[in-house]
């Protein structure tokens, strides 16, 4: 039974072939000169990828990742459909069609965040992407969805997972917690669950979004004298929410502060600027990150084993 990937996902899908209990296979990923996508299940993969269930690691993230998914997708079911044929004149041309079992796994879903429509004439895009990708599979796994109300009643089944254990396993060990803090009300889950399993009090910021591209965080008073305090949320982009509740966290006695989550996109120097507000940064490698330090293969491997079940 095979995990397979492109070049998207690939240290993730190494990750997870073995907790699957499965195989990991590469598939052909290149981009030609012009910058469009090439993709190819080898001919030395075409008898695995038919003979059991498949599970494709692949993320949405950045554009080119989506059609990179989408096109990984159509060659994996052709390739189950028997559909060989090629100008080449390569052999067989075709094979009997052995039915479904193609599972998406997505480390990053890209969109995640336009799961509303904020002014009219806007497009849902998590939800565009999400029925794209349906199309080709039979079931997704998705880790760490910012908002997964946005694909209910999908036509295909889909589990949300998410890798605040092994974030919290990771904090427990590395940091040692007295406090967690959520950078909203949105992300309250999350800081809930990290901190039930280290042991800790939790609490978060309040949120306040002016448009769809600009959000006011208002500091409150926190107990956090003399604290150790872990900034838990889904992802970190530009880092500026946190580096604002860092300095509120300090001005108000933290001794450290730390932040943690699934996916560090670290967008336009957020290494740096953390560097000079925050203690530590922790990150699963859901995308490539200098602060990956969590798998995101546990997470997707708990949602896949559900789906195949």
């Amino acid at each position: 039974m095979p995990v397979v990937s492109g070049s998207s996902g690939r240290d993730v899908a190494i990750s997870l072939a073995p907790l699957m209990g499965m195989q990991y296979i590469e598939l052909e990923s290149r981009r030609f000169p012009d910058g469009e996508g090439y993709v190819r299940v080898p001919s030395d993969a075409i008898d695995a990828v038919r003979s059991e269930p498949v599970v494709l690691v692949s993320n949405t993230y950045p554009d080119s990742g989506i059609v990179n998914t989408v096109l990984l997708l159509e060659a994996i079911a052709e390739v189950r459909r028997g559909n060989l044929s090629n100008l080449k004149g390569e052999e067989p041309q075709n094979m009997e069609d052995v039915g479904s079992g193609v599972y998406l796994a997505i480390p990053y879903y890209g969109y995640s965040r336009q799961d509303k429509r904020f002014s009219k004439g806007e497009a849902v895009s998590a939800r565009v992407i999400a029925d794209i990708l349906a199309r080709g599979c039979d079931g997704i796994a998705i880790l760490d969805l910012h908002e997964p109300a946005v694909l209910k009643d999908m036509e295909v089944p889909i589990e949300f997972v998410s890798s605040m254990p092994e974030i919290a396993e990771l904090l427990q060990s590395e940091v040692s917690p007295d406090f967690v803090l959520s950078p909203d009300k949105g992300a309250i889950s999350r800081a809930t669950e990290v901190a039930g399993l280290i042991g800790c009090d939790f609490s978060y910021l309040e949120k306040t979004r002016i448009d769809a591209h600009t959000i006011e965080h208002t500091p409150k008073d926190l107990d956090v004298g003399g604290k150790v305090v872990a900034i838990v949320d889904d992802m970190i982009s530009t880092g500026g929410t946190i580096c604002r509740a860092s300095d509120a966290l300090r001005r108000q006695g933290a001794t450290e502060v730390h932040a943690a989550c699934t996916h560090g996109l670290f967008t336009g120097g957020a290494i740096l600027r953390l560097a000079n507000h925050v203690d530590g940064v922790h990150s699963t490698d859901s995308l490539p990150n200098p602060r990956a330090v969590v798998s995101a293969a546990p997470a997707l491997a708990r949602g896949l084993k559900r789906l195949m079940s």
